[in-house]
């Protein structure tokens, strides 16, 4: 797998706050995960966001310093509060109200990017309101070195629509197997019918990859003539799988950038996947978590 290019990422979505019942609230959104894995492994992402003039907003901005983040493409709204998604549990049950009309649905186009091609990184959700889609199609348009799809099928907000929208500009895309599933237009895919169904999609949007996560049951890799299945390790104490997607996706998008093989790819992202989960939250204020994957890559 030839390297992508050796210039800055672009990370662009939401960031937001998943707040409990009990009052407390915890830093998140899949794009801005992302953008946090790839800062913790030094690749510098431009993360282009939107919060409000208010406190959560000024939480966001705080952890990101303190992360050693470029802030300069988070954009402050007046007028929409920072994103929030309400979690309630019932039964145990825990279940997402993905509010609407926040700050990370008005984003509008960034001033100065960084210069040479650039690789883009996006979810499904972002898409969701008119604002933020206009900047994200004009991102897309000037993506040179490719734009990547993470698949993320919210109810209810996501339509096929926008779905095949998104697909359509993709180079690489990452969707679970129930996801995989319903944009195929079944309501599930048997695990021996899971390589060609990666295929058809792959071989129907043109892209060069398709990677299907399978929770505890690893990940399919999908490209022009090859198929990589990769199980993860055996993790002794899951403390939270929150997170675990988005870590996957990060080292993903760090081998795409690097030139890795395909199959250390696969390794490397479901190792780092399951190492995440050995701890409370989708981020990891750790330093040396980083040092040690970064350690072990290099050995």
């Amino acid at each position: 797998m030839p390297a992508a290019h050796s210039h800055r990422p672009l990370i662009f979505g939401e960031v937001l706050f998943d707040t409990f019942p009990d009052g407390s609230v915890v830093l998140g959104g899949a794009p801005f995960n992302v953008a946090w894995h790839l800062a913790g492994f030094g690749l510098n992402p431009r993360f282009i966001s939107r919060v409000g003039d208010d406190e959560l907003g000024r939480r966001v901005l705080a952890a990101m310093g303190a992360w050693q983040m470029d802030t300069t493409g988070v954009q402050i709204d007046p007028a929409h509060p920072t994103g929030r998604v309400s979690v309630s549990v019932e039964d145990g049950e825990p279940s997402f109200d993905i509010l609407p009309q926040q700050a990370y649905d008005f984003i509008e186009p960034p001033g100065q990017l960084p210069p040479g091609p650039a690789l883009l990184y996006h979810g499904s959700l972002i898409a969701r309101a008119a604002r933020s889609r206009e900047t994200l199609a004009s991102l897309r348009d000037n993506a040179t070195a490719g734009v990547f799809v993470d698949i993320n099928l919210r109810p209810p907000w996501w339509d096929r629509a926008t779905v095949e929208w998104a697909l359509g500009g993709a180079r690489w895309v990452k969707l679970n197997h129930h996801e995989l599933a319903t944009v195929l237009g079944h309501d599930s895919v048997p695990a021996p019918e899971l390589a060609a169904a990666a295929d058809s999609l792959r071989r129907c949007y043109e892209l060069a990859l398709v990677v299907v996560t399978r929770g505890e049951q690893g990940a399919l890799f999908c490209s022009a003539g090859t198929v990589l299945t990769v199980a993860p390790p055996v993790v002794a104490e899951v403390v939270d799988t929150v997170g675990a997607g988005d870590a996957f996706a990060a080292v993903t998008l760090t081998g795409l950038i690097k030139g890795w093989p395909l199959e250390t790819v696969a390794q490397r992202a479901v190792a780092f996947a399951a190492a995440l989960c050995r701890q409370r939250g989708a981020t990891a204020p750790d330093h040396e978590l980083y040092r040690e994957t970064l350690r072990k890559w290099e050995a």
